[in-house]
């Protein structure tokens, strides 16, 4: 197949879980023997044409529209403030790629697409714009809703942008059951939708592959003594993540295990409530902050040196991080009330069992589950053992290509 990838992250500018999804699968589907092209967005310092590893990447550049914007777009969209400077970026994204594509890749190069892979609302104004003008088959794959994403105070412009793109496609793909469940319930056209669980690489988040040396440097960089349990949080610090629960959970962990610290390493809107919070709280030496959005490889190291990852999510679609903590052969605990994809993934009870389900609006629920691994610490190798089985059967990059490559040919059929 001739596929048109529209996403707004790709490497190597990556914002999340969306860029690394889009590197890894449209990498496998080239392996497959399809032709992938990528319209991505610009920062303004990236080739605007270029090849990576058999993907063609289109990135055109954008001009300031910021001035203009204001006057002609919705009145919900006005009052983002400092935000309308990021939708005219997405917005002139859209255009210009619709464009790309339309203009200069198929009537001046003479090329031919099989199918539109459009990737969230971030692209969805391209994706409709095309299918229009060209007839080609539309796929709209829904990462996440805007109601799901601001706990029900988004933007009215994006979910209807969400909805005209869900009616739009020929096949809606989701990332859950959960989310399909969702989706069902906001009214979407259920008919159209499939799921497709997203992936992880086991060979590169694979625990072989970190030395003790190095797991120790990482232990050894938040003062982490041999003789400490050490609990993870990887993400952003947004409220739909609930961080600020995991740390109001801290004190009821330490009351039974005061040989804990809780490395929390991202970067979002919820930095400086985060730390008024620990200080408020008095866990200055057990609470480690770092904000910053590292490497993958340093990571990987992180998830090697923890002894239980912790995802407390309100809302979580899917939760890629998930993966990469079994992958890494860790324990998880995981929220799992609402929209959860963490309830898929990680198996909470039973002789396959690979982490602890918890309700991440209570403090004390979350303490619980991580004490019931802190506990058991040999109980908790053995879940983090079942996690990485579990990935190996189930999410690695290649099944998701095969997956997603039989729903394509499914429309084309």
């Amino acid at each position: 197949m001739d596929i048109a990838f529209f996403v707004w992250e790709y490497p190597p500018r990556v914002v999340g879980g969306l860029g690394t999804y889009a590197q890894y699968l449209t990498r496998e589907l080239v392996k497959m023997g399809h032709t992938v092209t990528v319209l991505t967005l610009n920062p303004g310092n990236l080739k605007t044409r270029e090849l990576i590893a058999g993907v063609e990447i289109h990135r055109p550049l954008l001009v300031d529209v910021s001035r203009v914007l204001p006057d002609v777009v919705a009145e919900d969209i006005r009052r983002w403030g400092p935000g309308l400077d990021f939708f005219a970026k997405i917005f002139l994204y859209n255009i210009l790629s619709a464009s790309k594509l339309i203009n200069d890749l198929i009537k001046r190069e003479s090329r031919k697409f099989d199918i539109l892979s459009v990737h969230d609302w971030l692209s969805i104004i391209a994706g409709i714009i095309t299918k229009s003008e060209l007839r080609v088959p539309m796929i709209f794959h829904v990462h996440s809703t805007e109601q799901g994403r601001t706990l029900g105070n988004g933007s009215k412009t994006i979910i209807e942008l969400e909805k005209k793109g869900a009616n739009d496609a020929d096949i809606i793909v989701t990332v859950s059951n959960a989310m399909k469940e969702e989706l069902a319930m906001l009214g979407y056209p259920i008919e159209k939708v499939r799921v497709i669980w997203n992936g992880v690489d086991p060979e590169k988040y694979n625990p072989s592959r970190v030395s003790d040396e190095e797991r120790e440097q990482i232990r050894a960089m938040y003062g982490i003594e041999y003789d400490e349990f050490m609990v993870l949080y990887v993400g952003r610090l947004a409220p739909v993540k609930g961080v600020d629960k995991l740390i109001m959970s801290m004190p009821h962990v330490l009351s039974k295990h005061p040989n804990t610290k809780l490395v929390v390493l991202g970067k979002g809107e919820l930095e400086q409530h985060i730390k008024n919070l620990v200080n408020s709280l008095n866990l200055e030496d057990k609470v480690k902050l770092r904000f910053e959005f590292v490497s993958e490889e340093e990571r990987i190291k992180h998830y090697a040196a923890c002894d239980v990852a912790v995802f407390p999510s309100l809302y979580e679609p899917f939760g890629i991080v998930a993966l990469e903590a079994m992958a890494m052969a860790k324990p998880l605990v995981v929220g799992a009330r609402g929209v959860s994809g963490f309830r898929e993934i990680v198996i909470p009870s039973g002789p396959r069992q690979c982490g602890i389900h918890i309700n991440p609006y209570d403090a004390a629920d979350i303490a619980w589950g991580i004490n019931c691994i802190l506990d058991d610490p040999q109980r908790g190798e053995w879940m983090g053992e079942n996690g990485r089985r579990r990935v190996l059967e189930e999410f690695t990059w290649t099944k998701v290509a095969e997956r997603t490559i039989k729903v394509y040919e499914e429309v084309l059929s």
